[in-house]
């Protein structure tokens, strides 16, 4: 059962999405805004549609976690949000993201007033960035002085303060090594506290608790609950729905670069309604999943992108576009793109459907 943040957390009606697509209003914008995101990445083989219409909001003090397999486009979101994505291959052709009023990709807006500033970005390999001829306090002192006027001195007290807070051993003396004297859970946690240099007013977190132990990762939960409980947003990507239970106040489900599902996290873990959610969560439980699972380069690039492998496929889910969202047994908040709901249908019921039928889609036998 996940944990309830509602005693400490804006509640879900502060910045949620609704079904029919809008964000909340006028009256109270949330700190990110994404409409329509749509990411493309050019190849040798073709086109790659690795975010492809996604919108979402994140608000101030309010964790949003994306999950989804590997593959589904949530690293690509993350980093077309300030536009570091590589580029080329990878092209954003549409949508828009404002963040605290501010349209980020305009073509007048400086994105490195906000980058590492405003806000800091964990990336999923931290040896990719970290700078290895350099030593961690010095990379700490850069972030912190590139954005902060301060002196020498207190910039590398406020590094020795963030390698404490991300729980480095002996930040006094850790402070003067280099990257490859640390493991790679403590490279992770090095890479979260240069995130954290500038105080940011959002973090989007790329498992950045992926290489660390249970203690550890304890210790930084416990951390962005307390940023979070400061005001700071959360976009946090993780495969451990432990760590969602954890730490969200919504979840996104992503499958072939766009949402298939939305909702507040205790919504979405009681009654996951759209079929990949429910096999994703299902195969956290030792539910088999399809043998006969398509590689990436076939999930379909029209219609419902998980047809291929759901059991229920039926004629309406091959298209033109993605199904709409609609809402789960008349929730407003808890929104699934699957045609199933385009009536009010439990999901539960499509649940058991599922798990009745088997991984491949053939009714199992009692015995």
């Amino acid at each position: 059962m996940p944990t309830d943040h509602s005693a400490s957390r804006p509640t879900e009606s502060a910045s949620a999405e609704t079904a029919s697509g809008d964000t909340e209003s006028d009256d109270h914008a949330p700190l990110l805004d994404v409409t329509d995101l749509r990411t493309h990445i050019h190849t040798d083989r073709g086109t790659v549609r690795a975010v492809d219409g996604v919108r979402f909001a994140v608000d101030r003090g309010e964790a949003v976690c994306l999950v989804g397999e590997s593959g589904s486009g949530k690293s690509v979101t993350c980093e077309s949000l300030t536009g570091i994505v590589p580029s080329p291959p990878a092209e954003m052709i549409g949508g828009s993201v404002s963040f605290d009023g501010t349209s980020l990709h305009d073509r007048e807006t400086d994105l490195r007033a906000f980058r590492g500033d405003r806000i800091g970005h964990v990336f999923q390999n931290p040896q990719h960035a970290l700078d290895p001829v350099y030593t961690v306090g010095a990379q700490l002192v850069e972030a912190v002085e590139i954005h902060r006027e301060v002196s020498d001195e207190a910039a590398r007290d406020r590094a020795v303060e963030l390698l404490g807070r991300v729980g480095i051993p002996n930040p006094v003396e850790r402070v003067e090594d280099y990257p490859h004297e640390f493991s790679g859970g403590m490279r992770q946690r090095v890479a979260l506290a240069v995130a954290l240099a500038a105080d940011p007013d959002l973090l989007v977190a790329d498992e950045p608790t992926t290489a660390v132990d249970a203690t550890v990762q304890a210790r930084l939960l416990a951390l962005l609950r307390e940023l979070l409980d400061d005001g700071m947003g959360l976009l946090l990507v993780t495969h451990d729905l432990r760590v969602v239970a954890e730490t969200a106040d919504r979840v996104l489900v992503m499958f072939g670069g766009t949402i298939v599902e939305r909702g507040p996290v205790e919504a979405v873990f009681e009654r996951p309604a759209h079929p990949y959610t429910q096999a994703l969560f299902d195969s956290y439980d030792g539910f088999a999943r399809r043998s006969d699972r398509p590689a990436r380069d076939d999930v379909p690039e029209d219609g419902c992108r998980f047809r291929a492998e759901c059991p229920h496929a039926i004629e309406a889910c091959s298209g033109p576009d993605q199904p709409p969202e609609y809402a789960v047994a008349g929730d407003e908040y808890h929104t699934a793109s699957c045609v199933y709901y385009a009536e009010d249908r439990r999901a539960d019921d499509l649940l058991a459907d599922a798990r009745a039928a088997g991984p491949t889609g053939i009714e199992e036998d009692d015995d």
